[in-house]
């Protein structure tokens, strides 16, 4: 009996340091994410060439548009809690938290929630089963940016507005045909528009 006490205190240190780390790891990543955003350079000014689409899905204009740059005080005053968190600190929403922007499949637009720039068709959207939006194309690759997200252990690629540098979600290599892409996407940064009948 007294030959497996060390084994058993062993086995029981190592359940308590695993135990400790499965719930402080995500705790430590998660109060790193918003000093990491807060250390990124404030977006740029000046002006983004845009591709501008109406309520009929057909292209109107590309145009260069001046970009959208706000303190930090006036996109909290602009945005909810959460698409704050998410679009202005790199956040990530719940999966399945998305509400009618996730669940659904109406024809329509789907838009920048900081400054309504047109991100996706309703057209490319699939069932990715994630949780969170997601497309295979954006609507215009002008309409969108992409960064390298190291923030997590793994690298990926981060999708931003272009024109107010929003973070929107991120990009995988996993989706279906025509692109092989998955463009994850929250939900709270984007608002859905119909198109006109």
């Amino acid at each position: 009996m007294r030959s497996t006490d060390p084994d058993r205190r062993r086995f029981l240190g190592v359940f308590a340091a695993t135990a400790v780390a499965s719930i402080s790891l995500p705790l430590i990543l998660r109060g790193m994410r918003p000093a990491m955003a807060a250390d990124a350079p404030p977006p740029k000014g000046g002006n983004v060439t845009l591709d501008e689409f109406g309520a009929n899905k057909k292209l109107i204009d590309t145009r260069s548009v001046p970009r959208v740059v706000m303190t930090e005080e006036q996109w909290k005053e602009k945005l909810s809690t959460q698409s704050y968190y998410v679009t202005r600190e790199a956040g990530t929403e719940a999966p399945y938290s998305g509400g009618k922007v996730y669940e659904s499949h109406a024809n329509g637009l789907y838009r920048c929630i900081c400054c309504d720039t047109a991100l996706y068709d309703s057209a490319t959207k699939f069932e990715s089963g994630t949780g969170w939006p997601s497309f295979y194309q954006p609507i215009s690759k002008r309409n969108i940016a992409q960064a390298t997200d190291r923030s997590l252990i793994e690298e990926r690629t981060e999708v931003k507005c272009a024109r107010c540098d929003a973070h929107l979600g991120h990009v995988f290599d996993d989706g279906p045909d025509p692109t092989g892409l998955r463009y994850c996407m929250n939900a709270v940064a984007m608002t859905f528009v119909s198109y006109a009948a």
